[in-house]
C-alpha cells in the first residue's frame, strides 16, 4: 500500500501557492458564544447539500454539513469525517477511516453506509448533482466496515482526497440518501458545527451550536445568521454600523469604501477566481474558433485587470489556471492585436464585421462591468457587442448553461482537474461552452491519474496550450477574493477557494454586541 497519511499528504500539497501559505490568524483563547452575523449578496436559493451551485449557498451548507475532508488556507487538506486515507500503489483504490462517535443532527450515527449512500447519490445521474464529475473518476464505493470506506475508481487518480472536499460533497443520512432525497431542499440533517434554525432563502438563514459536534472545543459561536443583502451599498453601511459583522464576499468600490474605517478590518486575497466570456461553441458564428479566436484578440488584458478588477487581481490568458495553481505553467500570453482579429473574421466570412448579443447577470456586478469593456474593445475590429443585463435569478434559469455568449463567474477549484471537469471537458458537470474537445478530455485524463508531478505539469500545460488555441471562452483577468469584517471577528480570513468559510474556527472578541 502507497501511505499517504494526512501528514503526509499535507506536506505533498503545500507548494500549491506560489504565493506565501496563507493561515488564520488565531487567538490564543478564543472566547465562547455569542451571535455572528454575515451578509451574502443574493438568495440562498438551495440548501440541498448535493446541488448547491453558488457561493452563499456553500456557506450556509459548509456550517451545517461535513465533508470526507476540508481545504485550509493554503489549499491543502485536512481531516474532517475521515480520521485517515491511503492508497494502492495504482492509485486507483482508496480506503479512508472515519472517526467514530459522530451522530447526526438527527441523533443518529455516522457509519460507512451513509458516506457510500452519499456518493452513490452524488454520482447517479437522476440527482443532478454539480458534484457527479468533481469527485473523481469514482466507479464504485463499498463500506468495508462501519468505520472503513474503500473506494474504487475507474483509473488512477493522485487528487481523491482533495476532490471529497468538494462542495457538492457533505455527508447526508443514507436513510434520506437512499429515501426521500428531496427533502433535504427544505430542511437539513449534517453532522456539521452547527444546526438549521431557520431558512428564508431571500432574508435570513439562522443556525445554532451543534453541542455534538466531533471537535468539542468548537464551534465557539453560539448561532450565526446568515443575511441577504442584494444591495452591495446597504450591506457596506451595516458593516459600517456593526450590524454587520462578516461581509463574505465584497466588491472593489465598497472594499474601499470601507477600508480604514475604525473598527473595520479589510481582507484580501491571491485566486483563481475569475469570469469568463462563454462562446456556444455548437451555435453560429460562435462553433468557428477563428471568430472566437478574433473577439479575443480583441482585449486589452491590462486595461481588464484596471476596469474590471480595479486594481485587485491579475491578467488572464483564457485558460481557468494562474499562478495559484498547482502545476500552472505560462504558456503564450495573447496579446491585443486588432488587425489579426480583422483577418480572422474576413476567414470566417464576416469581413464586414460582426453583431452580436452578450448577456449578463447584474450579480455580482462586475459580470456587466466585463461585458461592457468588451463591447467598447470590439468596436475596434468592427464588431458590435450588444450587452443584455438580467436579474441573476431570470439568468439562472434562461441563459446559464443554455445560451451561446454569456458573461460566467467562477471561484477557484482546488485542482486543475476540478475547474477543468467543472466547465470544460466534454463530461463536465457545467459544459457551458459545449467545447467537447477530445484531445483535451484526453490530455485532462491521463495528468489526473499520473502521479509524477513532472509529468503532471507537462500534460497540464499541454491542456492550457489546447484550449488558448481554440478559445471555448475568454478569460481577460482573475480575481483577488475580497471581504471584510468587525475587528471583534477573530479568526477568519478570506479564503483564495471563495467558497470556504470555516466559521466553526471564528470567534467574536469581549468587545462584539450582546445579540438575543
Amino acid at each position: 500500500m502507497l501511505e499517504i497519511k494526512r501528514r503526509a499528504f499535507l506536506a505533498g500539497t503545500a507548494a500549491i501557492f506560489a504565493t506565501p501559505a496563507l493561515g488564520f490568524a488565531q487567538s490564543a483563547t478564543p472566547l465562547k458564544g455569542g451571535t455572528l452575523r454575515v451578509s451574502v449578496d443574493q438568495a440562498v436559493s438551495v440548501i440541498h447539500p448535493l446541488l448547491t451551485r453558488v457561493t452563499p449557498e456553500y456557506l450556509v451548507t459548509e456550517l451545517i454539513y461535513s465533508n470526507l475532508t476540508r481545504l485550509k488556507a493554503d489549499m491543502s487538506v485536512e481531516a474532517d469525517l475521515a480520521e485517515s486515507w491511503s492508497s494502492n500503489d495504482s492509485l486507483n483504490e482508496w480506503t479512508f477511516k472515519l472517526r467514530e462517535g459522530v451522530s447526526f443532527h438527527d441523533g443518529s450515527p455516522l457509519t460507512s453506509k451513509d458516506v457510500v449512500a452519499t456518493f452513490k447519490a452524488i454520482l447517479d445521474p437522476a440527482t443532478a448533482s454539480p458534484g457527479r464529475n468533481n469527485v473523481g473518476p469514482i466507479a464504485d464505493v463499498i463500506a468495508a466496515d462501519d468505520f472503513t470506506v474503500v473506494f474504487k475508481l475507474s483509473g488512477a487518480y493522485a487528487d481523491l482526497p482533495v476532490a471529497v472536499a468538494y462542495t457538492n460533497a457533505r455527508i447526508i443520512p443514507a436513510s434520506i440518501a437512499t429515501g426521500d432525497l428531496k427533502s433535504l431542499s427544505t430542511k437539513a440533517v449534517g453532522t456539521g458545527p452547527f444546526k438549521l434554525v431557520s431558512y428564508e432563502a431571500d432574508r435570513l438563514i439562522v443556525v445554532e451550536r451543534n453541542e455534538k459536534y466531533y471537535e468539542p472545543a468548537r464551534p465557539y459561536l453560539d448561532r450565526v445568521e446568515i443575511k441577504v443583502f442584494p444591495d452591495t451599498s446597504a450591506e457596506s453601511s451595516a458593516l459600517l454600523a456593526g450590524d454587520i459583522d462578516i461581509v463574505s464576499t465584497i466588491q472593489p468600490p465598497e472594499f474601499m469604501r470601507v477600508d480604514g474605517s475604525d473598527g473595520v478590518e479589510t481582507l484580501r486575497t491571491p485566486s483563481g477566481q475569475f469570469c469568463n466570456i462563454n462562446f456556444g461553441c455548437d451555435a453560429a458564428p460562435f462553433d468557428d474558433p477563428r471568430v472566437r479566436k478574433a473577439i479575443a484578440l480583441t482585449v486589452d488584458r491590462e486595461a481588464m485587470v484596471g476596469f474590471v478588477t480595479e486594481g485587485f487581481g491579475t491578467i488572464g490568458n483564457d485558460t481557468p489556471l494562474n499562478p495559484s495553481y498547482r502545476f500552472f505553467t505560462q504558456v503564450a500570453q495573447r496579446q491585443k492585436n486588432i488587425e489579426e482579429a480583422k483577418k480572422l473574421l474576413a476567414e470566417a466570412g464576416h469581413a464586414n464585421g460582426l453583431e452580436v448579443t452578450l448577456i449578463a447577470s447584474d450579480r455580482p456586478a462586475v459580470r456587466t462591468q466585463l461585458a461592457v469593456a468588451m463591447r467598447e474593445m470590439a468596436k475596434e475590429a468592427s464588431i458590435t457587442i450588444n450587452v443584455q443585463t438580467m436579474p441573476h435569478a431570470t439568468y439562472l434559469e434562461q441563459v446559464w448553461k443554455k445560451g451561446s455568449f454569456y458573461v460566467g463567474f467562477y471561484n477557484m477549484q482546488p485542482t486543475p482537474d476540478g475547474i477543468f471537469k467543472l466547465l470544460y471537458t466534454s463530461d463536465a458537470a457545467w459544459n457551458e461552452t459545449r467545447w467537447n474537445n477530445k484531445d483535451f478530455d484526453a490530455v485532462v485524463a491521463e495528468a489526473c491519474g499520473t502521479a509524477d508531478e513532472g509529468k503532471r505539469t507537462e500534460l497540464y500545460t499541454k491542456a492550457q496550450e489546447i484550449m488558448n488555441d481554440s478559445v471555448p471562452s475568454i478569460i481577460p483577468c482573475f480575481f483577488d477574493v475580497l471581504a471584510a469584517k468587525r475587528s471583534w471577528v477573530q479568526n477568519f480570513e478570506a479564503h483564495p477557494r471563495a467558497s470556504v468559510f470555516r466559521l466553526d474556527h471564528a470567534s467574536l472578541t469581549d468587545k462584539a454586541p450582546k445579540r438575543g
